[in-house]
């Protein structure tokens, strides 16, 4: 008998496309009826079969065609919101677009009469059904539906919101009205903007007037989203809460402030450092949010390679010295050192912090806020921290020559001291230090380990896919064709996973200088950087374009990043 695919069951379409085995079949019927699930998704539960092949097999037995990844990328919301989302989730659809008296609609089971019949009637319209996949649908439902909420959201908070100059006594009373009644737009739309930040991963928040919007946007992965434009005319309530909010002056519009918020949201309690600074169309606010939960991360999740790894494993052991962690703001410095500091932690050592701000809560280590304002200086801190009988010292970052100059007496003294250091890479940041004023001699004798970093992007993996480089990416790169020729260069296409970007979270890149008797003898003679780094790179140090270069390879982040984030030595 010929196979045809359109007469055969779902198991022997799997079975003869080889995606899984009749005994794997044969199990999942057993084991369907315990799960509620229909076969397909037996096979998935087990591990038997990928949505993608079950898809496929549908195809073939169904004729309906699949929905790919692109066709979700830049939905209208209009068509999306002909289906409301309780619909949606219940019978998992989803409305793609219009196609001639039709709607096209994405259906986990384009077989369900019940659903298409009452689909047409809700519709009043046609529809033109396509396969999906559940964990797909998913996805493009809470995107497109949260999209849909939040302008919603936004359309209430400016609904019955009075759009007119007011002076700055008027603007004061508004503001103080608006703190009392949580209903209030600006209120409102704060509370709109800041859980829509924490929700998203963001680590920034940025609000900035244009001619006609106020233009939201986070920071997530590094890189900058719009998320929601309310009318130009919120603006200046929005900017004057956010004074309120961080006791700042109202009524200074001339000159940049600083501020701090202590926020308990629905969804976690987050510090929030505020800066505010005058444009030519209005004040602009920046808010870097800091969560205040417990620290979560692990050396091992941070993207050292191994010998890396066990390079800094060995140093932070050391009973003293200086750690360096070098790179720019946003680069995980931080990050870093306090998972360094949540390796070596122990009941035995005696460990304090002085940072600007505390981004990280630690149990069991002795964390100091500086604060500036009331005196509590890097310098005045870390001088009370010495009578406080330290083992492990964390400097949040080495600012001056004071600040340097007291690390160093703690490392000399028989303390292991940790800090950061704004510098392009890791022979920099020795040539750094001596030009605060510290004298070669005392840093050459004080360093253990100087390491640079960065965070690259990762590619989404479920938009993953094969790239074939550019003759300029190649050259800009630092690689020779021979060389390009052997990587299996990968590149996301961008999906509802990812917010279209293509990629999903970021992963570290270092470069690790590692003092040794030569280069100490290079930093006792003055510390010029070149020979520096000639001597780390005879002696096997890695730097971040070959850390960079290694990660494309391994197809964890793309020929793109490595361009964007290091420099072709």
């Amino acid at each position: 008998m010929v196979y045809n695919p359109q007469f055969a069951r779902l198991g022997e379409i799997l079975v003869h496309e080889a995606y899984t085995t009749e005994e794997q079949v044969k199990e999942a019927l057993v084991k369907q009826s315990n799960f509620g699930l229909k076969l397909g998704e037996t096979l998935i539960k087990l591990g038997y079969l990928t949505e993608n092949e079950l898809l496929a097999a549908l195809h073939q037995q169904l004729g309906y065609d699949v929905v790919q990844d692109n066709e979700l990328m830049d939905l209208d919301i209009s068509i999306v919101s002909l289906i409301p989302e309780p619909y949606a989730l219940e019978n998992k659809v989803l409305a793609l677009r219009e196609e001639g008296d039709g709607v096209v609609v994405a259906m986990t089971d384009p077989e369900n009469l019940n659903v298409s019949d009452s689909l047409k009637k809700l519709l009043g319209k046609n529809i033109k059904p396509v396969l999906i996949g559940d964990s797909s649908l998913h996805d493009a439902i809470e995107k497109y539906y949260k999209s849909i909420r939040t302008t919603s959201q936004v359309e209430d908070a400016v609904g019955g919101f009075e759009f007119v100059a007011v002076d700055e006594d008027e603007n004061e009373i508004t503001i103080a009205a608006a703190t009392e009644d949580v209903d209030a737009p600006a209120v409102k739309m704060i509370n709109l903007i800041i859980n829509e930040a924490i929700k998203a991963g963001a680590t920034d928040i940025h609000i900035e007037p244009m001619i006609k919007v106020s233009r939201i946007r986070f920071r997530v992965d590094g890189a900058l989203r719009e998320v929601m434009t309310p009318p130009i005319g919120m603006h200046p309530s929005l900017i004057s809460l956010i004074k309120v909010m961080s006791k700042l002056n109202i009524a200074e519009r001339r000159l940049p402030q600083d501020g701090h918020i202590s926020l308990k949201t629905t969804i976690k309690s987050v510090d929030v450092r505020v800066s505010i600074t005058p444009t030519v169309l209005g004040e602009k606010v920046v808010m870097r949010l800091l969560d205040k939960g417990e620290f979560g991360f692990k050396l091992t999740t941070l993207g050292f390679e191994q010998e890396d790894m066990d390079i800094f494993k060995k140093i932070i052991r050391r009973p003293y010295g200086i750690i360096i962690v070098s790179g720019p703001t946003g680069s995980g410095k931080s990050t870093t050192l306090h998972a360094a500091l949540k390796e070596i932690q122990n009941i035995e050592s005696n460990i304090i912090t002085v940072e600007d701000p505390v981004e990280y809560r630690l149990e069991g280590v002795t964390q100091i806020e500086t604060k500036e304002q009331i005196g509590l200086t890097f310098g005045s801190a870390l001088r009370s921290v010495l009578r406080q009988d330290p083992d492990i010292v964390l400097i949040g970052e080495i600012r001056d020559e004071e600040t340097a100059d007291i690390a160093i007496k703690f490392s000399l003294t028989g303390h292991l001291v940790f800090t950061t250091l704004h510098a392009n890479d890791a022979p920099a940041t020795i040539t750094r230090m001596i030009d605060i004023g510290i004298k070669p001699y005392l840093v050459g004798s004080s360093l253990s380990l100087v390491m640079a970093q960065r965070l690259v992007r990762k590619i989404c993996k479920h938009c993953e896919r094969d790239y074939i480089p550019t003759e300029q990416e190649i050259n800009d790169a630092g690689l020779t064709k021979e060389e390009a020729s052997k990587i299996n260069f990968k590149i996301g296409a961008g999906c509802v996973h990812c917010d279209n970007t293509g990629y999903s979270g970021r992963e570290g890149i270092f470069e690790l200088l590692t003092i040794n008797p030569e280069i100490r003898s290079i930093i006792y003679e003055g510390g010029n950087q070149d020979l520096i780094r000639e001597a780390a790179l005879r002696n096997g140090m890695r730097t971040l374009h070959d850390a960079a270069i290694t990660k494309m390879k391994k197809g964890i982040t793309t020929i793109r990043e490595v361009i964007k984030m290091t420099v072709v030595e």
